[in-house]
């Protein structure tokens, strides 16, 4: 019988190694050194096990990134148990229907997120215990320290088998219910081995930094997996990733190697208080997903710091980047070629036919770390996982060498006059305006009940709308052409968001 725990690959090799006294992860608060993570993860195992939890069970996770984060989500991993990884962005209606599907038997939660989740506790009936990191505990709530401190540090890890389930990650829900996608033991590793080692080139004095967080697939493997497959450091913030919050781990901690997202990217560029700041003076490389990048932000950011942003194409279902620019071949409002060990093709809407290049297809891909399919939602799995292949619903055109461009995802695409419009090529022609901050663009109907774009915009701070609608009008079509431009131009405080921050178009279509 194969043997692989996943636990042991990324931490315990470490140590192992001799890098037991690195440091791992560091938080606003403390740092933690590979070995010093190790005995925790070996406390955290044994504290599930005082607390009744079997192998393959599930625990959840509403923790805020902190070094207790990486503890305990490799303890449970080193334990046999499954750790699920919730959002700490959600309404209480949501966190209820994320433990009661995963059934989970123990919460491990945040004290600042405390008073989100006690609500929730009372329809989830499987919840046996709720353990608090930080002060705040009441009632029957158990306190992590005083758990960890009472926990033996020594602990075996179970003989998992490199197929079995590890953890979970939800879906960002952004159409719907959030889904429960199960990652198998060896998929942490081959997401490092072909993206962090074999694109980004990671190695073992990079200090990194992911604004995007650890309950998210993309910040997971940018925060954990990365650096722990390569011996590097990772820097940890709890706090929301707001640019103020961005510039000052970047000054503080200097890391050589940051992951955001286009909207933080974006906001970084356009704030007016850090205006002059010059970012991590190690600053090496950049890394961008969630949406595609906009040419205008990359070519901005590359302009200011100095530095490219590798921009690339993952999913929740993949575990992490599968598409991807390359560093020594980056191509601006492109998402790169497919990730060595991926392969990726475009068919068409039947899914059956592979369209030629220049025309729209839909991108499915082939890989080793492709989800064991979502929890209790056998028909969604089979609409997303075909045999090898994973449907991805997003659509892509593909030039004669292979480099892919973002077109949208399948339900925003739609024709004007029979030929297909790209909600996000129409979006980053506007927010090239100098005016606008992020735009979205969704299909309305005129007045002969033909579908025609429409855009919702953000403006930059201290910019007027009066008399901007023929301006961005004229902007897109001399950018993208003539029959792309929006028909009516609307401008809002602020777009529609999900946690992860990916502009939900199905709200704004809804309303159009």
């Amino acid at each position: 019988m194969s043997r692989y725990n996943a636990c042991e690959d990324l931490l315990d090799r470490n140590v192992a190694a001799g890098r037991g006294e690195k440091t791992a992860f560091i938080d606003p608060r403390r740092s933690i050194t590979y070995a010093g993570l190790a005995m925790e993860t070996r406390r955290f195992a044994n504290v599930l096990t005082m607390l009744g939890v079997r192998r393959e069970q599930r625990v959840a996770l509403a923790l805020l990134d902190t070094v207790e984060y990486p503890a305990a989500f490799l303890g449970a991993i080193r334990a046999g148990i499954v750790p699920v990884c919730l959002n700490t962005l959600l309404a209480a209606e949501q966190y209820a229907y994320m433990l009661a599907d995963s059934r989970a038997a123990v919460l491990f939660v945040s004290a600042p997120l405390l008073p989100v989740l006690r609500p929730a506790l009372a329809h989830t009936p499987d919840v046996t215990h709720v353990v608090v990191i930080g002060p705040g505990a009441e009632g029957k709530e158990l306190e992590f320290a005083d758990l960890m401190d009472k926990a033996s540090d020594q602990f075996v890890p179970v003989d998992t088998h490199p197929d079995e389930t590890a953890f979970w990650l939800y879906s960002s829900g952004s159409t719907g219910a959030p889904k429960g996608t199960k990652h198998v033991h060896t998929s942490l590793m081959e997401t490092a081995r072909l993206f962090a080692k074999g694109v980004l080139g990671l190695r073992e004095d990079d200090v990194v930094h992911s604004a995007a967080k650890l309950f998210f697939a993309y910040g997971l493997g940018n925060a954990l997996s990365f650096p722990m497959a390569v011996g590097a450091t990772a820097i940890l913030n709890p706090e929301r990733p707001t640019p103020a919050a961005v510039f000052a781990m970047l000054e503080k901690y200097r890391p050589t190697v940051f992951c955001g997202v286009p909207t933080l990217f974006s906001a970084m560029l356009h704030d007016e208080a850090h205006a002059a700041h010059p970012g991590s003076s190690r600053l090496r490389i950049s890394t961008s997903a969630g949406e595609a990048l906009p040419e205008h932000i990359g070519k901005a950011w590359k302009q200011r710091f100095g530095t490219d942003i590798v921009d690339g194409v993952g999913s929740t279902e993949m575990l992490h980047i599968f598409l991807s620019n390359h560093p020594d071949d980056i191509v601006y409002g492109t998402s790169g070629r497919a990730v060595p060990g991926y392969d990726v093709r475009l068919l068409d809407d039947g899914g059956m036919v592979e369209v030629a290049d220049g025309e729209v297809g839909e991108l499915y891909v082939r890989g080793s770390t492709a989800a064991d399919g979502y929890w209790n939602q056998r028909d969604k799995s089979r609409a997303t996982f075909r045999g090898e292949w994973t449907r991805t619903g997003d659509k892509y055109t593909r030039d004669a060498s292979g480099r892919y461009t973002y077109c949208g995802r399948a339900d925003d695409m739609f024709k004007v006059s029979g030929i297909w419009v790209s909600p996000f090529e129409v979006e980053g022609a506007l927010a090239s305006h100098p005016a606008v901050l992020e735009a979205a663009v969704v299909p309305a109907a005129d007045e002969d009940n033909l579908l025609k774009p429409k855009a919702f915009v953000v403006l930059k701070p201290g910019i007027s709308a009066d008399g901007l609608e023929a301006a961005l009008k004229d902007h897109v079509k001399a950018a993208i052409g003539l029959w792309k431009y929006p028909r009516w131009v609307e401008v809002r405080e602020s777009l529609p968001k999900t946690a992860t921050g990916k502009i939900q178009r199905f709200k704004l279509r809804e309303e159009a």
